[in-house]
């Protein structure tokens, strides 16, 4: 995994603090603090890393942990990495703000296809409005007042307007469709870890209900251009996190070398050095097997 993104490279925002806030409808948003300020990264760096933070969250949301205890965990995620970026990874194109209309295919969060263009950003920012004029094809967006702001939009001018706005302060993602999507990639991971755990022991119908689990996965992939830095390197053109995360989940999913386990002991996602690694760590082995000579002496003396 290290060495497939060991010659790419790609950026992304994060602020250095995000809040959590309700919205006039009583919905719960995710949104960077009015102090905090952008920081731009390379979500490629650490990417083994930034995929199990998302996993084990996951497994937070599966395991029905209570709400505060899992925001607090994704309010931490987003100050490590930035928020997802939904708002330019659900439409068919990030270059939505180019078309009449907002097109969506199929996802988790929004039933409709299409959608007013203006709707849609509200939708995202719900506590303050984009100053956005918009036409037809025509658009047009203007920052003033923040020089912050200013000088993140212009650094990332190159991007489309819809990702570029994205970055902006006022952006927010909503607590229960950030949840979901935590959620569906521990799903996906568990779906292929008792594929094959559970392969012998199952029936076909089992596995085939396991197959079309798997079928439901949705692998885009961004595109990708070239720069000759130091040495010729892979830029991956991210149009939002949840894009970049699917596709080195997608890599790590399918790597054998060091495959994505599940700890015996403290069930958390860990990356394997070989195949047949059951734990994440020694400490983890030690206590698992403690506990198993307990377990085994108790059940020899008849203690209750």
């Amino acid at each position: 995994m290290n060495t497939l993104f060991e010659r790419t490279s790609s950026s992304w925002v994060r602020y250095s603090s995000y809040e959590w806030k309700k919205a006039e409808d009583g919905k719960l948003y995710l949104t960077p603090t009015r102090d905090a300020q952008p920081g731009i990264y390379d979500p490629l760096r650490d990417a083994q890393q930034l995929v199990l933070d998302a996993l084990n969250i996951g497994r937070m949301c599966m395991s029905k942990k209570p709400d505060p205890e899992i925001q607090k965990a994704i309010q931490s995620f987003a100050v490590k990495y930035g928020l997802f970026g939904l708002m330019t990874a659900l439409p068919t194109t990030p270059k939505f703000m180019d078309y009449e209309a907002v097109y969506l295919p199929k996802n988790p969060f929004i039933k409709a296809e299409s959608m007013d263009t203006m709707e849609y950003l509200a939708l995202f920012f719900p506590f303050e409005k984009p100053d956005v004029v918009k036409h037809g094809i025509e658009s047009m967006w203007n920052i003033e007042g923040d020089k912050a702001m200013m000088a993140l939009a212009m650094t990332m001018s190159d991007r489309p307007m819809a990702v570029n706005m994205g970055f902006q302060r006022e952006y927010a993602e909503r607590y229960d469709w950030l949840k979901q999507q935590f959620t569906d990639w521990i799903f996906i991971f568990s779906t292929s870890f008792l594929y094959y755990q559970d392969y012998d022991t199952s029936d076909e119908d089992t596995r085939n209900l396991f197959r079309k689990s798997m079928a439901a996965f949705d692998g885009n992939a961004p595109s990708y251009h070239i720069e000759l830095l130091d040495k010729p390197t892979i830029v991956w053109d991210f149009h939002s996190l949840l894009l970049g995360i699917q596709m080195m989940f997608s890599f790590m999913l399918t790597d054998e070398k060091t495959p994505l386990r599940l700890c015996k002991h403290c069930m958390k996602v860990f990356v394997a050095s070989r195949p047949s690694n059951e734990f994440c760590s020694y400490e983890c082995k030690n206590r698992h097997n403690v506990y198993k000579s307990r377990a085994k002496k108790k059940d020899a003396t008849g203690e209750e």
